[in-house]
């Protein structure tokens, strides 16, 4: 118990990050490609890119996905910042829904009061982590996760899954297997792309970019995981909405 609720307590202070303005990536940040790549496309946000010059994305989020401060986010902060950078004749707007605490079939069960008068291109949905650590059957998970994927897609957006995030102590706390695979599975019958949050910390932990083991470097560790999953999260829906942003600063 002790453990888990060190690992709580690191989520609350990835929560505490602000958003910054776009800059050049720190080092840190590298990503493999193939984890940046997705055979499924964002058809629709390719379409309002290309037509409308807009892009509109509501992040589904827990509370490691924002702040306790008025003035800022976390990593959909960072993401709305790059691409801002990265799309400049693009309106790009980030709507963060925070679900506290909420497991899957929560979120699932809420999503039409969630989405009442709002039309996003895309709903990027991050979910997971709170059915891990509650041990949820991973078939009500997967339950959950299918029938909140549907419902999104029936409202007209794209969406995005993003699963679990990554610390090397969660492999001793909590069985995050059959999550990942659930999400992997409905991701692919869904044809949405699955940005494997997990992965991609877990290659950053590895590689020595960041030690993730020890916390105590506290929100300077915070700041740039969420600088990084940010920038990232954003080459992922150009590559995977296969928008060319040179073309875009062509065509303006």
């Amino acid at each position: 118990m002790k453990a888990i609720s060190g690992l709580v307590a690191l989520a609350l202070l990835w929560s505490t990050v602000p958003a910054m303005a776009e800059s050049a990536p720190p080092p840190g940040c590298e990503v493999p490609a193939y984890l940046l790549h997705s055979e499924s496309v964002l058809k629709k946000v390719a379409s309002a890119v290309n037509t409308e010059g807009r892009l509109d994305i509501m992040v589904i989020g827990s509370r490691s996905a924002t702040v306790v401060t008025p003035d800022g986010t976390g990593f959909p902060g960072r993401m709305e910042a790059a691409l801002r950078d990265k799309l400049p004749t693009i309106k790009v707007n980030v709507n963060l829904q925070l679900q506290i605490k909420k497991a899957a079939s929560d979120v699932a069960g809420d999503l039409a009061h969630i989405l009442e008068g709002k039309q996003p291109t895309l709903i990027i949905w991050q979910t997971g982590t709170v059915d891990a650590m509650r041990a949820v059957d991973p078939d009500d998970f997967r339950t959950a996760v299918d029938e909140g994927v549907s419902a999104m897609q029936a409202h007209g957006a794209d969406v995005v899954l993003m699963n679990l995030q990554y610390g090397p102590r969660m492999e001793t706390m909590i069985t995050t297997a059959p999550y990942l695979d659930v999400m992997r599975v409905v991701a692919q019958q869904h044809e949405v792309p699955l940005f494997d949050r997990f992965a991609i910390m877990h290659n950053w932990n590895d590689t020595g970019q960041f030690d993730l083991f020890n916390n105590s470097r506290g929100v300077e560790l915070a700041k740039r995981v969420h600088d990084c999953l940010g920038r990232a999260l954003a080459s992922f829906v150009i590559d995977a909405a296969r928008i060319k942003p040179a073309e875009l600063r062509i065509q303006q």
